[in-house]
């Protein structure tokens, strides 16, 4: 009896001393803890001490009754001890845990009222602009070339408007996980050209001298997501645009770094003389909702959105983006990208020159426009025909395909469909449409003009049977551009 004590005393030592290693490599794997190691050490020494003890009593001692009981109740308090220890450091650890999430709650809670103020000022200082034009406007002694003016202040305000929600919207998209790449065929050199083309104007009236090179490129065909790549870069020069005083420069260079195994490895660098950064603020320029708080920058809108959102997509595309800056020296900006060239010999198409096209004529067109909203209507009636098309109209999905069966087939060249409509929405109507018994009505053009402008808005459209996509607010150079390539 007395031996079976020890021996059972002597197992549950040994089970002690596993249980401790287990705890001790758990504090050091998953929880971090370093300095507690060093004490952690010593009992650890002291449990084998223990089972050296209760093995060397068993064997070469003469116990009694009373020294097992002693040794085999030793051992459960240990067991006791180690359990409430390893409970006791749980709560410790769950105890940081919980000071790391309120930290982190309150930096988070802290970043999003820094945000909201950055839009409730961002936004409202657009809206005023509209809000005030459009009032001065209205007023009878206004002429013909302030109305005009007047117009052009509201729509750039608008744009600037647009801008900032679109940034909101794309970061919660991107946070959310649902930012995606479309890879096709592209020309680095037209990307180039055309962003020497969207800037040059607004550079000039500035005074900024703007250049973009592109001739260090050999290998022009790529495949990548154009919309994503120029969303960099529009990012990216824009913001050299704004820091960048009068009589500064902005540049653009595109260079080919390498090209082998069908990979080509590219640098585009966009630099500036403008106001620069400090080196704290350079270090964080990446994070969402930061922006310089400087008296320089003071007056130059924007969410501190579109910095992180380049990096997001830079990264989507397994590129990298640096930045080399210094205030009042200006900032440099560097891509990285490895994108898959073009292959001819698979016939994978990579455009060399821009198609170019002749205005298109819309004239004895007839359009059906589905918009439930009648302010809508009214805007895109005027510029559908001013485009030259004859337009009619329905108020929801239900309305739409009642016109469709009650004209004769080849009536509607196209129907522009809204999607979010009462009664029948965009895409039931769309499905509607496209299982008419007569083949000439259910093949009818509809194209989607809706606020709905991502990627994946896109694919659901053409997945009801959809020909196109216009995303609103309703662009009219766009449109007429959409319009052209699918109305022949």
């Amino acid at each position: 009896m007395v031996y079976l004590l020890i021996y059972l005393g002597s197992a549950v030592m040994l089970l002690n001393i596993i249980l401790y290693i287990l705890f001790e490599r758990q504090i050091k794997r998953e929880w971090g803890w370093k300095k507690e190691l060093y004490f952690l050490n010593v009992p650890i020494i002291l449990l084998i001490l223990f089972l050296i003890g209760y093995l060397l009593v068993a064997i070469f001692g003469k116990p009694d009754l009373v020294t097992g009981g002693i040794l085999f109740g030793g051992s459960f308090f240990v067991l006791v001890i180690l359990l409430f220890m390893k409970r006791l450091a749980i709560r410790i650890k769950e105890s940081d845990d919980l000071k790391v999430a309120l930290q982190t709650a309150e930096q988070a809670n802290a970043a999003k009222s820094a945000f909201l103020s950055n839009m409730s000022h961002d936004i409202r200082t657009p809206l005023n602009a509209i809000i005030g034009y459009s009032d001065i406007a209205q007023k009878e002694e206004t002429s013909p070339d302030e109305m005009k003016e007047y117009l052009s202040k509201i729509g750039s305000s608008g744009q600037q408007l647009l801008e900032l929600i679109n940034d909101v919207l794309e970061m919660s998209r991107i946070e959310n996980g649902k930012m995606t790449l479309n890879d096709n065929s592209c020309n680095l050199k037209l990307i180039a050209a055309d962003l020497k083309d969207l800037f040059e104007d607004q550079m000039r009236e500035k005074g900024i001298r703007y250049t973009v090179s592109a001739e260090q490129i050999s290998d022009a065909g790529v495949i990548c997501d154009k919309i994503k790549l120029n969303r960099v870069l529009y990012n990216l020069v824009s913001n050299a645009f704004k820091f960048t005083p009068e009589g500064g420069d902005v540049s653009v260079v595109f260079l080919q770094e390498s090209s082998e195994d069908g990979q080509g490895t590219y640098q585009i660098s966009v630099k500036d003389t403008g106001i620069g950064m400090s080196e704290e603020f350079a270090a964080r320029v990446f994070d969402a909702f930061e922006r310089e708080r400087t008296s320089t920058v003071s007056g130059i809108q924007g969410t501190g959105l579109g910095m992180a959102i380049t990096k997001n997509i830079v990264e989507a595309m397994n590129g990298e983006i640096k930045v080399k800056s210094a205030l009042n020296e200006g900032s440099e900006f560097i891509v990285r990208l490895n994108l898959p060239l073009c292959d001819r010999q698979k016939d994978q198409k990579c455009p060399e020159t821009p198609e170019l096209s002749s205005e298109p004529d819309f004239c004895g067109k007839r359009i059906l426009l589905v918009e439930d909203m009648e302010i809508n209507r009214e805007i895109a009636v005027i510029q559908l025909t001013c485009m030259g098309f004859s337009v009619e109209c329905a108020a929801n999905g239900k309305e739409a395909v009642e016109h469709i069966e009650r004209e004769a087939s080849g009536y509607y060249d196209a129907v522009l469909m809204d999607i979010q409509m009462p009664v029948m929405d965009g895409y039931e109507a769309s499905r509607a449409i496209r299982n008419l018994s007569d083949s000439e009505k259910a093949n009818v053009l509809i194209i989607a003009v809706t606020a709905n402008a991502f990627e994946e808005d896109r694919k659901r459209a053409e997945e009801a049977g959809m020909n196109g996509h216009i995303a609103k607010p309703l662009d009219l150079n766009e449109m007429k551009k959409t319009l052209g390539v699918l109305i022949k």
